[in-house]
């Protein structure tokens, strides 16, 4: 008995001395400030290490890097040091030991320092933390789903179980920074009505009385990236969160935002302003590749002009360093910013022979398609892309990656097609969705047209193919029964092979599909009506009482582009009245959600349909909003650009015209004469042909004028007056040309100055041409923007008589003398 206690007492002192110890060596690991400290430790001490030392151990060399700045960190270095090793064959060996809050720290902790996410040690702990997900907390949970979305485990078992573990408990989850980490985690493998559920509970803890960090809002984005959802609601309040941090923001969290901004379809300008002013203060921190490539893409499509210079000087110097991803960034920011500039296209043509072999083949395609876009002509790269392309049509199994291969190698210049090629694009025809059938179509016509098919039968054998693809789109549009994934497969698809092929069966299976259109749809549809300007009455009608019956759940931004649908098209649905006012009360009380720029168009759209709301007329033409449009201009892509001024001063001229009451003043004056001294106007023979049959008809050249400004600058294509016994009067006296522009003439009284009254009873008569573009397809409807000019002309004093293309290129007038008969009657009103 006496021995027994001797020994229980001689235990007990040595535990004590070893928990002492113990923790002295925790100490120690804790207190470590460089890595060389850590090893230190762990090889003077391996008997003694727990699998809490080794936990912590681990942890604090992540937390060293964490420290420093991307440049200076040395993973590679920890890594590869013998004592690291050591670590980790303690952890693993010692796995089954740790908490459960230590098995996910030294997971991530591995993964941080950038251990192969297929690592022995990796994988015993991802076990280990499968065995017990029930148990862990949700900040644990959400960090072993980040390690797991690491290793790319987007649809593995565990990340199943894991997304469960989240349904059940949604409601308890209080913490945007867990529910963040978690919502991008299990984005791959959640429901339609699961992933709602999180965009509510996120939207939720967006708005919280608590400080949002910038980083979570940035998950959020990422999540609605992974789910591709444009999903307003929330990207705007992610939106206000970077807004009030903009300060805290760095080269690589604009970037990021920009670029998944853009990959989502959103955009904002007061985001851009607050990106281009951080930026252009802080160009000269940015002296490595990897930020300098990040400046390039986020700061060079909004930069000025001399901002713009030294961003392209800048990266002339530094091309030689570029990494084959930077290469790709730099060139597809150069499309992006239509530049072509020739010393720095040639520099990065240079380059690109040793990243050439890096590429896959995806990338491959990206950078033929900017490098012909940005019209490079190094015909020696173009034939190792061609060789390296063709390489990969052969060995592809995957129908995107054929048609994608396929569309840009139509692209490539002096292209001899092969018979190979037309053999593998027959080969994908059954699992091609219509964006592929529609990339390989418009591959094989223009090769046809281009005479690039040069071997036996090689016509004929594009012309079977050709056929093979009608019938695939045919057959996929008949077997079509859901209208979403229709949509989805229709956003990407356009070109003269879909056009004239398939876009009558398109709206054929929509009609069939129109019990599905729903709130939630409606978007989608209206740009695809857009986009083919089709007028389908049946299918705009269902849109319009969709779009009133569920208005509420639409966002103010898409049930702009369904109204811009209805102005486009000049379509009036049953009830039209209903439609627009209800879309007008809607939008008008929820204007804060309109950028400015977005506010402009959607006046326009409304004034094109004859609606002028006066909370929206009197908003845009206040000198403080103009003055902010003024300043988002400059950050918006030229098109755009151009698009908003081209609206405003057209919205402008329709408020002047048609709402006087308003007493907006006229002042694009010098808007529309610097438009038409730029533009580069040709002699249209259409015209010098009418032109003469005008002066056969009214007895002199002098009696019929060609292009003529009105007042409001509207071009008319001939201006002839009449007197009240139907006799011609000369234009000579009542238009003086305009300032270096050719041919083109001002009405005099579209100024002040030379007022001439025309007599009583005189008409003045504008005779328009009317091409396809004026009408909606395979239709004799006019469109929104020729049947306001109409109006407009009328307002001004003018008789305005339009000949439609379909009448003018008709069998019918098709002898001169039939042409003259038609005109007169026309030009004096004869029925």
């Amino acid at each position: 008995m006496l021995c027994l206690r001797q020994v229980c007492l001689y235990m007990l002192r040595h535990y004590q001395a070893r928990t002492l110890s113990s923790d002295l060596l925790l100490s120690q690991i804790n207190s470590c400030t460089h890595e060389d400290e850590v090893f230190s430790l762990v090889g003077r001490n391996k008997a003694r290490l727990s699998e809490k030392h080794v936990g912590i151990a681990l942890n604090i060399l992540w937390q060293l890097q964490k420290k420093r700045p991307l440049l200076l960190r040395t993973s590679d270095y920890i890594r590869n040091h013998s004592q690291f090793l050591t670590l980790c064959i303690l952890a693993e060996n010692k796995v089954e030991h740790m908490e459960d809050e230590a098995i996910v720290d030294t997971l991530y902790s591995i993964l941080r320092l950038n251990v192969e996410g297929h690592d022995s040690l990796a994988d015993v702990l991802v076990t280990e933390a499968w065995k017990r997900l029930e148990r862990l907390s949700l900040p644990a949970l959400s960090k072993f789903a980040l390690c797991l979305y690491k290793q790319r485990r987007h649809c593995s078992p565990v990340i199943g179980k894991v997304a469960h573990i989240v349904d059940v408990n949604l409601d308890s989850i209080q913490d945007i920074r867990i529910l963040s980490v978690l919502m991008i985690s299990i984005s791959d493998v959640i429901s339609q009505s699961f992933r709602d559920r999180l965009l509510h509970k996120a939207g939720q803890l967006l708005e919280g009385k608590d400080e949002v960090h910038f980083n979570y809002a940035k998950r959020v984005l990422q999540f609605l990236q992974n789910v591709k959802l444009r999903y307003h609601p929330l990207l705007e309040k992610c939106n206000k969160i970077f807004l009030k941090s903009a300060s805290g923001l760095d080269i690589h969290s604009i970037s990021l935002i920009l670029g998944l901004y853009e990959q989502l379809g959103f955009d904002n300008a007061e985001f851009r302003l607050v990106a281009k002013q951080l930026l252009s203060e802080t160009i000269d921190d940015y002296y490595d590749p990897e930020t300098f490539a990040k400046l390039f893409f986020t700061l060079g499509p909004m930069a000025g002009s001399k901002v713009r210079k030294r961003l392209l000087v800048t990266a002339v110097h530094m091309a030689e360093e570029f990494s084959s991803h930077q290469v790709l960034v730099i060139l597809k920011t150069m499309q992006k910013m239509k530049c072509r500039n020739t010393h720095l296209l040639k520099k990065m043509a240079s380059i690109l022979h040793k990243h050439l072999d890096s590429y896959h083949v995806l990338q491959l395609v990206k950078l033929t398609q900017y490098l012909v876009v940005l019209r490079c002509h190094n015909l020696e790269l173009f034939a190792k892309l061609k060789m390296l392309l063709f390489g990969f049509l052969k060995s592809s199994v995957i129908p995107a990656d054929t048609a994608a291969i396929i569309r840009v190698l139509a692209m490539l210049p002096s292209f001899q097609v092969e018979e190979t090629i037309i053999n593998k694009a027959a080969a994908v025809l059954p699992q091609c969705r219509l964006h592929h059938l529609n990339c390989i179509a418009t591959a094989l016509v223009k090769w046809n047209h281009y005479d690039q098919l040069h071997w036996q039968n090689s016509s004929e054998l594009c012309v079977k193919l050709l056929q093979k693809l009608n019938d695939s789109g045919f057959q996929r549009l008949q077997k079509a029964n859901n209208l979403n994934l229709l949509l989805e497969e229709l956003t990407h698809v356009n070109g003269e092979w879909f056009e004239e092929v398939l876009n009558e069966e398109t709206l054929a299976t929509c009609q069939r599909l129109i019990d599905q259109i729903t709130w939630a749809n409606v978007l989608q549809l209206s740009l695809f009506l857009i986009k083919t300007n089709h007028r389908c009455p049946s299918l705009l009608d269902r849109i319009a009482s969709v779009t009133v019956e569920n208005i509420d759940k639409i966002h103010p931004s898409e049930i702009y582009v369904i109204l811009l649908l209805f102005s486009a098209l000049n379509y009036d649905p049953p009830a039209n009245e209903e439609f627009f006012e209800s879309c007008i009360r809607y939008l008008t009380s929820n204007l804060s959600c309109f950028e400015t720029y977005h506010l402009v168009l959607l006046g326009h759209a409304l004034a094109v349909a004859g609606y002028f709301p006066p909370v929206l007329v009197t908003r845009i033409f206040n000198v403080s909003f103009l003055s902010k449009l003024d300043a988002q201009l400059a950050v918006l892509p030229d098109t755009l650009k151009q698009r908003v001024r081209s609206h405003l001063m057209k919205l402008n001229r329709a408020v002047c015209l048609e709402c006087p009451e308003f007493h907006i003043p006229w002042f694009h004056e010098h808007y529309c004469q610097r438009v038409f001294r730029n533009s580069n106007r040709r002699i249209n023979p259409l015209r010098q042909h009418v032109h003469r049959m005008l002066t056969e008809i009214l007895g002199g050249s002098h009696y019929a004028r060609v292009s003529v400004l009105t007042p409001y600058y509207y071009e008319i294509d001939f201006e002839c007056i009449l007197d009240e016994n139907k006799k011609p009067f000369s234009c000579v006296a009542q238009n003086t040309p305009l300032d270096d522009v050719e041919g083109i003439y001002l009405r005099r009284d579209i100024k002040d100055e030379g007022r001439k009254a025309l007599p009583p009873g005189t008409q003045r008569i504008a005779l328009e041409f009317l091409d396809s573009k004026a009408f909606s397809k395979d239709s004799r409807h006019l469109k929104g923007e020729p049947a306001v000019k109409k109006r407009h002309l009328e307002m001004l004093g003018y008789r305005v008589v339009q000949i439609p293309h379909f009448e003018w290129n008709s069998m019918v007038l098709s002898t001169k003398g039939e042409q003259l008969e038609y005109l007169r009657k026309h030009l004096y009103g004869i029925q």
